[in-house]
């Protein structure tokens, strides 16, 4: 008799009652899978540290501890053949290009109906991708108007420099006296900062470095 290859899968998410949800779809979709749970970022770590092998990861990307990007960075540099499907009730629309462009392989929505969560799952495990149609129409959408995927790319090195001061809670004093530049320029560079990303106050500012910016 031929033999069948077991599949071992983390369910990665803060809610017992989402992995338990995944686990009975994976047990009527896939023979004897060995299914793994954790229920926060650092125990999802471990338990990739820690096994020789994982062939798909279901993320959550909304974690106390963790909730960014990074979080796919820091899973590759362990096991860099992993499989992740990023498992979210956050905005597709918001987040699902900037997790792909950070190495996950799909982004399914826990907002997504009973038969498009059984399709996603199940194409997910056949071929190691899924995104929704929706998706894949914003991603050639984007490639043919040239939009960078990553609003930070719109920046200069110089603005992205001020930015990142000002998310660490420097002023334009400060700033200005750190980098040897007129108030009124460091001004202008804030100024040109909120333009681009289409923000107006430093909260918003916060809030998409802490999304998208992996070199911070």
């Amino acid at each position: 008799m031929k033999a069948f290859k077991k599949y071992r899968i983390l369910l990665a998410d803060d809610h017992s009652v989402v992995r338990q949800g995944i686990a009975l779809l994976l047990r009527e979709m896939v023979r004897e899978p060995e299914l793994l749970h954790a229920a926060t970022y650092a125990a999802t770590l471990e338990c990739i540290r820690t096994s020789e092998r994982i062939d798909y990861l279901f993320l959550d990307i909304n974690f106390p501890d963790g909730n960014s990007t990074r979080m796919v960075q820091e899973i590759r540099e362990i096991m860099p053949d992993i499989r992740i499907l990023i498992f979210s009730a956050l905005e597709e629309d918001t987040y699902a290009l900037r997790y792909l462009n950070a190495g996950a392989n799909g982004f399914l929505s826990k907002l997504a109906n009973d038969e498009e969560l059984r399709y996603a799952i199940k194409y997910f495990l056949d071929h190691g991708k899924y995104i929704s149609a929706p998706m894949k129409e914003k991603i050639i959408d984007n490639y043919m108007q040239k939009i960078p995927i990553n609003p930070l790319d719109q920046l200069s090195d110089r603005e992205l420099e001020i930015a990142r001061l000002l998310i660490k809670g420097f002023g334009n004093l400060e700033i200005s006296i750190l980098k040897s530049l007129q108030k009124t320029t460091v001004s202008t560079y804030k100024k040109r900062i909120f333009e681009k990303l289409n923000i107006d106050n430093l909260p918003a500012l916060i809030e998409i470095f802490n999304s998208y910016d992996t070199d911070a």
